[in-house]
């Protein structure tokens, strides 16, 4: 692993400005008042807060990267991620810091950032279920259309096709879904988890992803439809 250049090597400009928050407030200069930032004192040239007019906008901010000239960005609201990106150009970060901070709607932040943003959620202020879990099937089929892996697309796809399934929020890890009846956490049990196999192909049936597979199939409708058998009664609309 190739060592760590200090912050001052990688990012000269930064450092000159003595803060990753004063660079971008001086890059932005005579652009609009001066962007709400704060200085993160225990890595004040790699690491930026974005303050936000709107209330349910926080965990915000500017973070540069260790190996290579490049500063990620990223905003949440009310707990989840709403934008993030990456750029190796400092003021292609500013729209975006202001359009957030400024409370301006998610489409038109992305369609002021030049480079890939919106992570497919839409913001739900009120914490409504429905909406909530609305936005997280949102994001997964865009990150499903984006990965490149048609298997895995298809089983989202499917999954989301079936309104017995779509009315429950949508759970992803170790490459398999399972589902919940509310999208905050404690989550409700697990009644399925579905893997979608690499290079293997087909779809494995497990009551939880850490456990010994049920079925073996071939196909996404199968899997769901044995999803959909496995729904708690209590859980069926």
């Amino acid at each position: 692993m190739s060592q760590e250049p200090a912050p001052a090597v990688l990012y000269p400009d930064v450092a000159a400005h003595g803060s990753l928050a004063a660079a971008l407030r001086a890059a932005a200069a005579g652009q609009g008042p001066s962007l709400p930032l704060t200085v993160t004192s225990s890595d004040p040239l790699r690491h930026a807060t974005i303050a936000s007019v709107v209330p349910h906008r926080h965990a915000s901010y500017v973070t540069a990267w260790r190996h290579e000239r490049r500063w990620t960005i990223q905003g949440s609201s009310n707990g989840r991620l709403m934008i993030r990106g990456a750029t190796g150009d400092l003021p292609e970060l500013l729209p975006v810091i202001r359009g957030w901070a400024d409370g301006a709607g998610l489409d038109e932040i992305g369609q002021a950032a030049p480079f890939e943003l919106l992570t497919g959620r839409f913001e739900v202020p009120d914490d409504n279920v429905a909406d909530l879990i609305a936005s997280e099937w949102q994001c997964l089929l865009k990150e499903a259309a984006n990965a490149g892996w048609p298997q895995y697309q298809a089983l989202i796809e499917s999954a989301h096709a079936d309104p017995r399934l779509r009315r429950l929020y949508p759970l992803t890890s170790h490459d398999a879904l399972s589902f919940s009846n509310t999208p905050h956490y404690p989550f409700s049990p697990a009644f399925v988890s579905i893997g979608s196999l690499r290079g293997a192909g087909g779809y494995t049936i497990k009551d939880r992803w850490n456990r010994p597979a049920l079925h073996h199939v071939t196909t996404a409708a199968e899997a769901i439809a044995i999803a959909v058998d496995r729904i708690p009664t209590a859980d069926v609309a």
